[in-house]
């Protein structure tokens, strides 16, 4: 299944090979400010985690490594919005970050999210709504323009869930997105409605 879902990333980029490393540089050099005491403009971040009880058995990994990534990205004036994706994705947070009580209120988020599903079901993709969490991200990524960049990290424990996404409508969302893989889940990085920056930096890159 993991070869299957890296073959479907890989097909959205066939034939954008010079946007899809253009949309790379992009991600790299928007996020890259964040890092140390550089000055930046405040971002939107969405996060997206996976709900479903095949998250259970990985729960305290997870949210040791969302920790440590969002510890490395928050920067006073970012708005941050986390969604519990289960069998229909609901927003377990959303607010703007201006001091460290709002920073402990997004670690108590994440650490409070609890799994539901039904791992009887035979069909874990249909526990797991990350299509509806997607769209939901890319609505408020396209409404929002006060933001220099939107940062979407989509955690999943469940194969078939994403591969669900891969091949469904929201399949072209995951375009600009790179992959971080773990035994037993992954953390996506999705480059969401950032078609115009790629167009007009692959303007300027050819000189039209």
């Amino acid at each position: 299944m993991n070869e299957v879902i890296r073959i479907r990333l890989k097909s959205l980029a066939l034939g954008r090979k010079t946007f899809f490393l253009l949309s790379s540089l992009i991600i790299f050099f928007s996020i890259l400010p964040v890092y140390g005491d550089v000055q930046r403009p405040p971002i939107e971040i969405n996060l997206i985690i996976d709900g479903s009880l095949s998250s259970v058995n990985v729960k305290d990994e997870v949210t040791s490594w969302v920790y440590n990534r969002i510890d490395q990205i928050l920067a006073d004036g970012d708005s941050v919005k986390i969604w519990s994706a289960g069998t229909a994705a609901r927003v377990i947070y959303s607010g703007a970050i201006n001091n460290n009580t709002d920073r402990e209120n997004i670690r108590k988020s994440i650490r409070e999210l609890a799994a539901s599903g039904n791992v009887s079901s035979g069909s874990a993709e249909s526990d797991v709504d990350f299509s509806g969490a997607l769209k939901e991200a890319a609505d408020r990524a396209s409404r929002q323009q006060n933001s220099s960049y939107s940062y979407t990290l989509l955690i999943s424990a469940s194969s078939d869930a994403l591969a669900s996404v891969l091949s469904g409508p929201q399949a072209n969302l995951l375009r600009y997105s790179r992959v971080e893989e773990f035994p037993a889940w992954r953390a996506i990085v999705i480059g969401l409605n950032i078609d115009a920056k790629v167009r007009n930096a692959a303007a300027a890159f050819w000189g039209s």
